[in-house]
């Protein structure tokens, strides 16, 4: 099945009202980042980044097999869209760097998606030694994109670290259970003036529009598209959700503004658009 027509056309006046997903000065137009891991060919993968315009693709060093021009996934990810190669099977930061510094001497860019995972169970990110590798990194000139647990304190020192982004996870990697920990995504959201980039669990549009309605800047997804009956669909649904949730983000009440990067909070009050029961107590009836 071929992926549909997209609304961008009605939406296109609307959308140029927004600015672009800015990350260490580059600028993107999508605001969804795809993985590249569990697709069961490189044709799907191929189809779903076309569906979905996904600018910037993620890819573990591992995946890239310069011998075999069939088996080497960069043979399926276009040369305009930015690659992020992750540090995928790093268990502390001294080997994080190690991947990161292998992947730039191979010709593969100084963007970097920060992994340190040392938890075989449920895969949690190590926020502690996540930052060291960010502030090694960034120093040597890469541009970090590190994964975290969602923790204020981490992501703060994240940000005096010299990360470029903040990656909070939504849910366990590859549970597709969507925003457990929301209200500590929107403590980052409001806290953090950095783009705040929602990653890994997210396993439905929905789940992507809800991210990016809360003020997310941008979402990585993977799993839910990779393990998709047809991936290049589901990549062009979750694209629009992704729009759909920015817009509305945009379009809501924006009183009262947030103290900290104007970033609006939701009114937490209800207010009717027609009269409700006040007709009840007119005493002249």
């Amino acid at each position: 099945m071929t992926a549909i027509p997209s609304n961008s056309s009605v939406l296109s006046e609307e959308v140029k009202l927004d600015t672009p997903l800015e990350i260490a000065g580059k600028m993107f137009t999508s605001r969804f980042l795809l993985g590249t891991g569990k697709f069961k060919n490189k044709t799907d993968l191929a189809q779903s980044i076309e569906a979905s315009k996904a600018e910037i693709v993620t890819v573990a060093l591992r995946r890239i097999d310069l011998e075999r021009h069939d088996e080497n996934i960069l043979e399926y990810i276009p040369k305009n869209v930015t690659l992020l190669v992750n540090t995928s099977g790093a268990r502390n930061a001294k080997e994080a760097v190690r991947i990161a510094r292998l992947a730039k001497e191979a010709g593969y860019g100084n963007w970097i998606k920060i992994e340190v995972i040392n938890d075989s169970k449920y895969l949690l990110p190590d926020n502690q030694e996540t930052v060291k590798a960010t502030e090694i990194l960034a120093a040597e000139g890469f541009v970090v994109l590190p994964y975290m647990y969602p923790d204020l304190y981490a992501a703060r020192a994240l940000v005096q670290a010299g990360a470029a982004t903040v990656m909070p996870l939504g849910s366990l990697i590859g549970s597709n259970r969507g925003l457990k920990v929301k209200e500590f995504i929107q403590i980052l959201i409001d806290e953090i003036d950095l783009p705040i980039v929602v990653d890994a669990g997210l396993g439905a549009p929905s789940h992507a529009a809800e991210a990016m309605e809360m003020g997310a800047d941008a979402v990585l997804v993977n799993t839910a598209v990779a393990t998709a009956g047809n991936p290049a669909l589901i990549a062009q649904a979750f694209a629009m959700a992704v729009e759909a949730g920015r817009l509305a983000y945009l379009g809501r009440d924006r009183s009262p503004a947030s103290p900290v990067g104007g970033r609006p909070v939701p009114v937490m009050t209800a207010d009717p658009s027609s009269p409700l029961t006040g007709f009840l107590y007119d005493q002249s009836r």
